[in-house]
């Protein structure tokens, strides 16, 4: 009797089998089942990395000693060293928004990591089957079908079931290479976004320090004496423990300016050591007003104002503040020791702790518009200082200030709780802020 020997065809069986070892590698790394995480908990995980990387990253002395040397170059002026001030802090600025941005990132892949890895999870039995039937074509190929004249419905039938199984299997190699590619491709941008965060982390802590050394510059030409600093400091501090409010604060230290002036008219009709201080107030406060003047109106700077800070607005003038009232102004969360700058030209009419506001801003921008700012952990400007638009004024604490009690929220990042106020009145801040696109503001007031 004659066989009739036929190879059963089995469409691209052999590309199948060569897929078997990666499906195999993938079955073996999947883990064990974890549930996914919340989308606020990507969150802490991300800024949780950033804090140890940047708590890793330190400046070495040569790199100090060349940020010495450099502001040690600079032209000892208040013109320059201001501009150079504005300059640091906008670099600053821009890198906490990039590190925003990259955290943002990495969230996002990570969640689409665990989505790759969830899918892979819930499709374990389909894997093992798949690569089961992989395995053993792999090492025992389809044996060739004797076909019999006797039999050959019989061998038909074989060749169809076969052919039926095959594209099935197919279908799910194909599901399952893709998704092992699409997890390999998520694991390298993470990498890459690492690498990109560290980078701008080097250079935040980098711009951190030119600030700081700036800033110290900057108060040794202050013209003020320490003993008149000092004198503005207690007599700021004694009318903020008399004021039942920040109204009461703002109308107290106005008070306080004019009865300034009042002293400088009389300071030539009066020993001149006695009023020696007041006159020196006087002086600095006119002096800081005329400049104040001089500049563009508050009110006509509508949509040209740039944050104070790095961050998001999370929190909006007449809002529900969650106790039975209505938010008086916007509140930005910050990145932890956010550089704070003033919005506009202003006098700093009031700096210091104040009630449940912490350690509170007022800027006095003219016209009877005034800018108040809390929240901050150090404010690095006194009373009666003349400020420039995007000039750093504060830093911001590493995480919420109890004592803050106007911004009781979030998830523990600092929050910068800021107040428009007209004639002492609270205003929307809204119309002042600039466009900000891609999470940058637009403008350089």
């Amino acid at each position: 009797m004659r066989f009739q020997v036929s190879q059963a065809k089995i469409g691209s069986g052999k590309g199948i089998g060569a897929h078997a070892g990666l499906l195999l590698l993938l079955f073996a790394c999947v883990l064990p089942a974890k549930a996914q995480e919340q989308v606020d908990a990507k969150r802490a995980e991300t800024v949780k990395q950033l804090d140890e990387i940047a708590g890793q990253i330190s400046l070495s002395s040569e790199r100090v000693a060349s940020l010495d040397k450099e502001i040690a170059d600079l032209k000892k002026d208040q013109t320059t060293i201001t501009a150079a001030l504005i300059q640091s802090a906008k670099t600053e600025k821009k890198l906490a928004e990039d590190i925003a941005g990259i955290g943002d990132k990495l969230t996002d892949l990570r969640e689409r990591e665990d989505g790759v890895k969830l899918s892979l999870r819930e499709r374990r039995g389909a894997l093992a089957e798949v690569l089961a039937a992989l395995q053993r074509m792999g090492l025992n190929p389809p044996p060739a079908i004797l076909v019999r004249p006797d039999d050959a419905l019989a061998s038909v039938r074989s060749a169809v079931l076969l052919g039926a199984v095959v594209p099935e299997m197919r279908e799910q190699t194909e599901i399952l290479i893709a998704d092992l590619k699409e997890l390999t491709r998520i694991k390298t941008s993470i990498s890459d976004e690492q690498t990109r965060l560290t980078a701008a982390l080097s250079g935040q802590a980098e711009e951190k320090k030119r600030l700081d050394l700036l800033l110290a510059e900057k108060q040794k030409l202050q013209s003020t004496s320490e003993e008149t600093r000092k004198a503005e400091q207690q007599r700021s501090e004694d009318l903020a423990k008399k004021a039942t409010s920040l109204r009461d604060l703002i109308a107290s230290m106005e008070q306080d300016m004019e009865e300034a002036r009042k002293a400088a008219s009389a300071a030539n009709q009066q020993e001149e050591q006695k009023l020696a201080a007041s006159q020196e107030r006087a002086d600095n406060f006119a002096s800081n007003q005329e400049r104040l003047s001089a500049k563009v109106n508050f009110a006509s700077l509508k949509g040209h104002l740039s944050m104070p800070g790095a961050g998001k607005l999370i929190r909006h003038y007449g809002d529900d503040d969650g106790l039975g009232g209505i938010l008086q102004g916007d509140t930005l969360e910050t990145p932890a020791g956010a550089t704070i700058t003033s919005p506009t030209d202003a006098v700093v009419l009031y700096a210091g702790a104040f009630r449940s506001y912490g350690q509170l801003l007022i800027l006095d921008a003219g016209n009877g518009y005034h800018v108040v700012l809390a929240g901050m952990k150090r404010i690095n400007v006194s009373q009666n200082q003349f400020v420039l638009a995007g000039e750093p004024v504060g830093v911001m604490n590493e995480q919420l200030v109890a004592s803050t009690g106007t911004v009781q929220m979030g998830n523990g990042a600092p929050m910068l709780y800021i107040e428009f106020r007209k004639d002492t009145k609270p205003v929307n801040p809204a119309p002042w802020w600039a466009d900000r696109l891609a999470g940058r503001t637009t403008n350089d007031t």
